[in-house]
């Protein structure tokens, strides 16, 4: 033994040797709580997809019968088709304001920071508090239109499929917006300054400066919005069931609404498990294409290449 190593005093010792084996065990308390909230309610959806139950009497084992009549359903393509054109529309109008708004708050006035708490106030309400705010203020009869006179808002917005799927987008935009807004608005403030300064010194503008420097270095952050926004989508259910339930006919009708309709409307708990996998399926399979299409290393930093 050497007379450093005799030497050392035990406060020396580097953390990743004394600390041993603490670091796993921090992380079990949040591990149960996963296995506990998610893996084991994921488990018993799963069994019970492949069981017939009304909620009220004994739960049958029937095998793929819940599958093949979910499956064979003409009415479960139309509920994708809805559930991902409300996915593609909300992340198509939700991404391009959030990254402006966010870029926009970053900014260093003093009057902004009042701004991002206005701008966040929608996220504060409730779902359905929303839904009944704006069904209210888009009745033909009684709403915003009627009450100032203005025939543009006095259309039947809740009573065509077009308008309808539009309405929902707009209050779900309207809703999650100042979310991911915040999220582009950290992401900003880690752009070092020194490359708008270098920018400025070339003599471009606030243009191409955004074009240049701040879309570039906003990479992960929106592939991180666009994933929690597109896998968020899958489960909208309050805010369609208040504002449309789903209608007019079936045209916002989607998914995680079909779901609810089928167990707890029709009692047919053993096809609405059918609908929660397939809607555990996809986003899984959407969060992983979103990974994948942003190429990140686990290790590598927003300001890679800064």
């Amino acid at each position: 033994m050497s007379a450093t190593t005799a030497g050392r005093t035990p406060s020396a010792v580097a953390p990743e040797a004394r600390g041993g084996g603490v670091l796993p065990w921090l992380a079990l308390p949040a591990l149960l709580a996963f296995v506990a909230f998610a893996v084991l309610p994921l488990i018993g959806v799963l069994l019970l997809s492949f069981t017939s139950w009304d909620t009220l009497g004994q739960i049958k084992l029937t095998g793929l019968e819940s599958w093949r009549s979910v499956l064979t359903d003409p009415g479960l393509p139309h509920a994708l088709w809805v559930t991902f054109l409300i996915t593609a529309l909300s992340w198509a109008f939700q991404t391009p304001a959030s990254i402006l708004i966010g870029v926009f708050l970053a900014g260093r006035q003093r009057y902004r920071e009042l701004l991002a708490v206005l701008y966040f106030i929608p996220l504060l309400l409730s779902s359905a508090a929303i839904a009944i705010t704006y069904k209210a203020l888009l009745d033909p009869n009684f709403g915003l239109g009627a009450g100032l006179h203005i025939d543009l808002l006095t259309q039947d917005w809740l009573g065509e499929p077009g308008l309808a799927l539009g309405v929902v987008v707009f209050v779900v935009s309207w809703q999650f917006i100042p979310f991911h807004s915040l999220l582009y608005q950290g992401g900003v403030r880690q752009v070092p300054r020194s490359l708008y300064e270098a920018a400025e010194l070339d003599g471009a503008g606030r243009v191409r400066m955004f074009f240049s420097i701040t879309l570039p270095q906003l990479k992960y952050t929106i592939i991180t919005s666009s994933t929690l926004m597109i896998v968020g989508s899958l489960t909208f259910f309050d805010l369609i069931f208040v504002l449309t339930e789903g209608g007019p006919g079936d045209a916002t009708r989607a998914l995680a609404l079909d779901m609810y309709k089928r167990g707890f409307q029709a009692n047919l708990m053993g096809a609405a498990c059918v609908i929660g996998v397939i809607l555990v399926l996809v986003g899984l399979a959407l969060a992983l294409l979103l990974r994948r299409l942003g190429g990140r290393d686990p290790n590598a930093s927003q300001l890679e290449g800064a």
